[in-house]
């Protein structure tokens, strides 16, 4: 059963819906067969079954959450704007996003807001005791996701990519789950790239070799050597 946010959840949307009173909302077959059931065997509406039934002013509703059954974080978003009712709305958007795709989401978390003031003078010659002051703000919400497919949650952050609202920004923090015995495999990896010669008869003849080339070369440079010294 879809209960009515209160007025101060979403002030600006409500305002800005308008419904029609003149025709009936139109139902499908789900919605009706749901309405033919006995009292005693109506459960919940599940996602589906509310993404299935057309329900006039949806948006203007708080989007049905998801459970988390093990609250691992698998990403965070951060939206910025000078615009706070283009934010709002932005972010409403991204949470019935991520309902509709399964998504275990948070509600938009107000953040700081960020304050930058300049003061500018009016005039460098007479004008120069009067100033301006400029001030901006940088408004910021926040939602994040638990207990999501990695692909479901790159399908979310393009869908809302593709659908951006001019004036607000979007960044976006992934966490991504290495399977279990990642280590054991780099470690594999790590050694097969490396050269190495277990056979301790091998590195011995080759560093038998080594010292035969080196006495040789130290041998044939002795004689020029003494003879360069009796000049």
């Amino acid at each position: 059963m879809l209960v009515r946010p209160p007025r101060i959840c979403l002030p600006v949307l409500a305002r800005c819906a308008h419904f029609s009173t003149g025709s009936p909302p139109y139902v499908n077959e789900t919605s009706i067969k749901s309405q033919t059931q006995p009292e005693q065997q109506r459960s919940a509406l599940t996602e589906p079954e509310l993404a299935s039934m057309v329900i006039r002013g949806r948006a203007i509703y708080p989007p049905m959450p998801h459970p988390r059954p093990y609250n691992i974080p698998v990403a965070s978003l951060h939206f910025r704007s000078h615009h706070p009712f283009l934010l709002d709305l932005f972010a409403h958007f991204a949470e019935h996003a991520a309902s509709a795709l399964g998504i275990p989401a948070s509600r938009p978390v107000h953040l700081p807001t960020q304050r930058s003031m300049w003061t500018v003078i009016r005039g460098p010659f007479v004008h120069k005791k009067s100033q301006e002051n400029f001030e901006r703000r940088v408004h910021k919400r926040a939602i994040k996701a638990w207990d999501a497919d990695p692909e479901i949650v790159n399908m979310w952050v393009k869908y809302l990519r593709k659908h951006m609202m001019p004036g607000v920004g979007m960044r976006v923090t992934k966490w991504e789950r290495a399977p279990v015995g990642i280590g054991q495999q780099v470690f594999q990896r790590g050694m097969e790239k490396l050269r190495l010669d277990t056979d301790a008869a091998k590195v011995k003849a080759l560093a038998d070799k080594i010292v035969q080339q080196e006495l040789m070369a130290n041998d044939s440079d002795t004689p020029t050597k003494m003879v360069s010294d009796r000049q």
